[in-house]
């Protein structure tokens, strides 16, 4: 179900009149599709519930929610920045703003939780203690993420490098000798960036071991990395949600800081006496 438009139009002839008015609707306003209930699909081309429901079956789906998911999948990797401002005011219409987009991020990370492999966690974080460097990569949106990751890792390890993001060119020049033994951590989620996908292609090229954070396991850099750590994110909007995939971040954290409880308790020991020397907290009575 890889391309359902691709589908539809082939399937078009064989449908009967009112799954011709769904499938015509689909086609035209995918991205407005996508976020209807079936009801609301039917209404909106004058067919009945149930008509949609057998024509999520036709299609091959077990159920209109199996349609319903594949079709925002669509979405979410091929709105422009102007067409997510459209199904962003499309959806939320009457509703509250604020419960609607934490109800999605409290989604977002239930899904993360389900979809994220322990497995891989535990292979990421073996690899990454092995790490002769370990580099993090993340542009636009997802730059935040890797700077998140960087600071914390900076305290634990003595061998990381945030890959700075102005071009194409200078990420592959802070990659240049990357090869056997380091760590790339990529960020990549929808709309999935070609700069990071190709410095991670190079990084598995030479040799090194690429961890992905992205939202599913056949996203572009997954498919280039040795691991994939999964962070959901299914509601799209005109702000990328950063909720799950920092949540992933957290746990990797974490997972680390347990692999390296001596080390870090020397680490902090030291910082806190630097703070308290040149007072970089305030000192709260």
């Amino acid at each position: 179900m890889n391309d359902i438009l691709m589908q539809i139009r082939s399937d078009l002839p064989s449908f009967s009149k009112g799954q011709k008015r769904i499938a015509n609707y689909i086609l035209e306003s995918y991205d407005k599709a996508a976020f209807m209930t079936a009801s609301r699909l039917g209404k909106m081309v004058e067919v009945s519930e149930s008509t949609v429901v057998r024509f999520a079956v036709e299609l091959g789906f077990d159920g209109y929610p199996s349609m319903q998911k594949t079709l925002q999948e669509l979405v979410r990797n091929k709105l422009t920045s102007v067409q997510r401002i459209e199904v962003t005011n499309d959806r939320l219409g009457n509703q509250d703003v604020v419960s609607t987009v934490l109800q999605g991020d409290i989604d977002s990370i239930r899904m993360t939780s389900e979809a994220l492999s322990r497995a891989e966690m535990d292979q990421s974080v073996q690899a990454i203690l092995k790490a002769k460097t370990i580099y993090i990569v993340g542009v636009r949106s997802s730059a935040a993420l890797a700077a998140f990751l960087n600071f914390y890792l900076r305290n634990m390890f003595d061998n990381v490098r945030l890959v700075g993001s102005t071009s194409t060119s200078e990420m592959f020049e802070q990659l240049l000798r990357v090869g056997p033994g380091d760590v790339v951590i990529g960020f990549s989620l929808p709309r999935y960036s070609s700069r990071t996908v190709k410095v991670m292609q190079y990084a598995h090229d030479t040799g090194a071991t690429c961890i992905a954070i992205t939202d599913k396991q056949d996203a572009p850099a997954g498919k280039v990395a040795d691991h994939v750590l999964v962070a959901k994110s299914d509601m799209v909007s005109v702000v990328d949600s950063l909720v799950a995939p920092m949540s992933v971040v957290n746990a990797l954290v974490v997972s680390l800081a347990q692999e390296q409880q001596t080390q870090m308790a020397k680490t902090f020991e030291d910082l806190e006496s630097l703070w308290d020397e040149y007072d970089v907290y305030e000192k709260v009575e």
